[in-house]
Parts: C-alpha cells; sequence; structure tokens
C-alpha cells in the first residue's frame, strides 16, 4: 500500500510538470493533448492487460518530452525519443525511481517511436507504444492528419492524387499528396498492435477511418 501511495504521488507530480513543460509548445498534433490522452489511453490498457501502470504512466506522460525542447539548436539533430530518454532521466532521478523502474521505463519510451524503429520487450513497453499509435486513428487520428499534413506541406502538396485519390494505381508519396499517408502508415498502424485491448480498439478505430474515406469518394463522385 505505502508503495502504492508513493507511486500515486510521483505520477501525479510528474504528470503536473510534464503539463507544465508543454506550455507554449506549438504542436497541435503532438503538444500535450496528444500526451495526455496517451496517459490515459495507456493505463486504460494496463489495466485491462494486468501490467505495471507506474511504468506505464511515467512512460506516456514523458514519451513526447523531448518535443519540448526540439526547436533548441543544440538538440537539433536529435531524435525526439531520444530527448525524451535524456529529460525523463533526470526526472526519474530527482524523484528517486528505483533502478530497475527506471530501466523499464525508459525502454518503454525509447520503443514507443515508429520511426526508431526499436522493439518493445516488456509488456509495458507495448501499451505504450499501442497507446501513442492509437491515438493516430479514429476520429482524433484523422484531426491530427490533417493538422500534421497542413503544417508539414509545401509548395507542391495538395490534398490528393487529382487522378487516383484513395492510392489504388500510383506510387504512394504522402509528402506530396495529403490523402495518401492514410494508405502508407494510418491504416498499417492496426497490424502492428501488440496487446489484446490494442487490437480491439485499433480495429474499431480503423474501420472509422475507412468509413470517412468512404464518405469522401462518395462526394468526390469516384
Amino acid at each position: 500500500m505505502e508503495t502504492f501511495l508513493i507511486e500515486s504521488d510521483i505520477l501525479s507530480r510528474v504528470h503536473e510538470e510534464v503539463r507544465k513543460r508543454f506550455t507554449g509548445v506549438d504542436d497541435l498534433a503532438h503538444g500535450w493533448e496528444h500526451v495526455n490522452r496517451v496517459y490515459n489511453l495507456a493505463l486504460s490498457i494496463a489495466r485491462q492487460e494486468g501490467a505495471d501502470s507506474f511504468v506505464v504512466g511515467m512512460a506516456a506522460l514523458m514519451h513526447d518530452l523531448g518535443r519540448t525542447t526540439q526547436h533548441d539548436e543544440t538538440n537539433d539533430n536529435m531524435h525526439h525519443a531520444d530527448l525524451s530518454v535524456t529529460l525523463a532521466t533526470q526526472l526519474l532521478q530527482a524523484y528517486h525511481v528505483p533502478v530497475e523502474k527506471q530501466q523499464a521505463i525508459l525502454h518503454a519510451i525509447v520503443a514507443h517511436s515508429f520511426s526508431k524503429g526499436v522493439e518493445p520487450l516488456t509488456l509495458e513497453a507495448c501499451i505504450v507504444r499501442d497507446a501513442d499509435r492509437l491515438d493516430g486513428l479514429g476520429a482524433i487520428g484523422i484531426l491530427r492528419w490533417a493538422v500534421t499534413g497542413t503544417y508539414l506541406r509545401t509548395p507542391g502538396t495538395v490534398s490528393y492524387h487529382p487522378e487516383d485519390p484513395f492510392g489504388e494505381k500510383h506510387e504512394l508519396d504522402d509528402h506530396r499528396y495529403m490523402l495518401d499517408h492514410f494508405y502508407s502508415k494510418l491504416l498499417k498502424l492496426a497490424e502492428t498492435m501488440t496487446t489484446k485491448t490494442g487490437r480491439v480498439l485499433a480495429q474499431r478505430r480503423s474501420a472509422f477511418m475507412r468509413t470517412y474515406l468512404y464518405e469522401f469518394k462518395r462526394e468526390l463522385g469516384a
């Protein structure tokens, strides 16, 4: 009971600390709203999967912490997951989190990243990665897709391929055609889920995305 109370207190304090650090971060797709959603979803999955909620909660809270300093010139060349590990280590040591728990939390942080390609080796790491990827699916995923696509667009970017909007014939290029991102990444995320709960949620959210694309197709008359 005492350990639970101590861990709950640390989680609460780190939650507030991370929220403050994201104040002023101008990233609607990867800001505090995203972090807080992943945190709550990861804890929900942890309860259903019987995982260590402290490890899951801490890793989920700090998985994108590196994005709070990415515009610092000294950090421009570092992957955000590596930056997150560095900043998380400082917080974990400040709260005297046991070494074995630190290692589990840091592994879950570095393994969450799609682009890093680090495989999750623990249930807790699997849950954090599933929760992060689930936030890219469903209604929320569509909102984040539109926000990110707009932010990353170049003068040559258009909403969709004029002759092949739904990626049936052309080579997918989501830098040029925003809608291609559904087919190059988003609709493939369900296949990467590693927990039973994550798979169920991913199927439901992916189905919603396919409904959106079906309606998009109807409205285009394609």
